[in-house]
């Protein structure tokens, strides 16, 4: 190993780490001890979405404020990725969507109507209807929040994940970067129908029992959804950054804390890796090993013949913690 390879390896976890969307994840924490969630509540907190037991099934709840720079500065895609981040979530767990509600604050309503066009123009897509929710055409600045409903007949959750499981990612590679923003969007040119039957690969692989625990790819990129993981299912994983494939048009460093709008980080047992892979290769989407979960409390990124510890949750605040 050669001091320049290791140097490059750090310099990369020393630019990831401080990243807006990891430090916003950690802020997660304050809710969760203000309110109680980890005490008060029998629903485990640190999924991407609440699950609550309703019968047989589960009810899944969840909710998403939008970056208040993309509302103001691209306000028809603020209010298409409201839909979209939300809806993935409930695939994320292995749901299906079933209604959404928006909250939405402008100045007036001029304002208003792009992020309403982004919105119902997503819920089209999807095939989640929009329900109702609230508005104020007289705030003092902009806003959007979503929530949404789903169900889910078993879970994919974060807390689930085990120590010999292979780490999975799944990503959508037929999009293009956002001009101003680190979103990579396949979604909003694509067909309703490629975009339904891509996520309905989630239910399927939870409900044929080859696929237990994973995450939706958020604004924490790949990286920081690992965290995630991990920490909720209270074991260590080793990343191999050679094994992430990423577009020639984008770094490496961008594409590891990049949002892509459809992607999912997986855990997964090796014996049902090859059924899971086919299930993504069969809608064109690109799905590889890229590393393994493993007992221990540290999250170890590789390349080559080098390592590196980039987060000791015994020593590393993150969400739960």
């Amino acid at each position: 190993m050669s001091d320049r390879l290791n140097l490059n390896l750090e310099q990369l976890a020393a630019k990831l780490k401080p990243s807006l969307g990891i430090i916003q994840k950690q802020d997660i924490q304050i809710a969760s001890q203000v309110l109680g969630l980890q005490t008060d509540n029998k629903i485990q907190v640190g999924d991407d979405c609440a699950a609550i037991p309703h019968g047989d099934d589960y009810l899944l709840l969840a909710s998403e404020g939008m970056w208040h720079v993309l509302v103001e500065e691209d306000p028809w895609f603020a209010g298409w990725c409201a839909v979209m981040v939300n809806v993935s979530d409930i695939a994320a767990m292995g749901g299906k969507a079933i209604a959404i509600v928006d909250t939405i604050w402008t100045e007036d309503d001029v304002r208003a109507i792009p992020l309403m066009e982004g919105m119902k123009a997503a819920s089209q897509a999807f095939g989640v209807p929009i329900v109702g929710g609230h508005t104020n055409f007289h705030s003092a600045y902009d806003a959007l929040s979503v929530a949404i409903l789903g169900r889910a007949k078993k879970l994919i959750s974060s807390f689930t994940a085990q120590p010999g499981d292979l780490l999975v990612v799944a990503i959508d590679m037929s999009g293009e970067m956002h001009s101003k923003f680190p979103f990579w969007n396949a979604a909003t040119k694509a067909e309703p129908n490629v975009l339904q039957n891509k996520l309905d690969i989630l239910p399927y692989l939870v409900e044929n029992d080859l696929c237990k625990a994973g995450k939706d790819i958020s604004m924490g990129g790949i990286v920081g959804t690992l965290l995630m993981l991990i920490e909720a299912s209270k074991c260590g994983a080793v990343l191999n950054i050679d094994s992430i494939m990423h577009p020639k048009n984008v770094s490496l460093e961008t594409w590891l804390l990049c949002f892509p709008s459809y992607g999912f980080l997986l855990s997964v047992e090796p014996n049902n890796f090859e059924k899971v892979q086919q299930q993504f290769k069969d809608q064109n989407i690109f799905c590889a090993i890229v590393g393994g979960v493993q007992k221990g409390s540290q999250l170890i990124l590789k390349s080559s013949q080098q390592s590196h510890v980039f987060w000791d949750f015994q020593t590393d605040k993150f969400i739960l913690s």
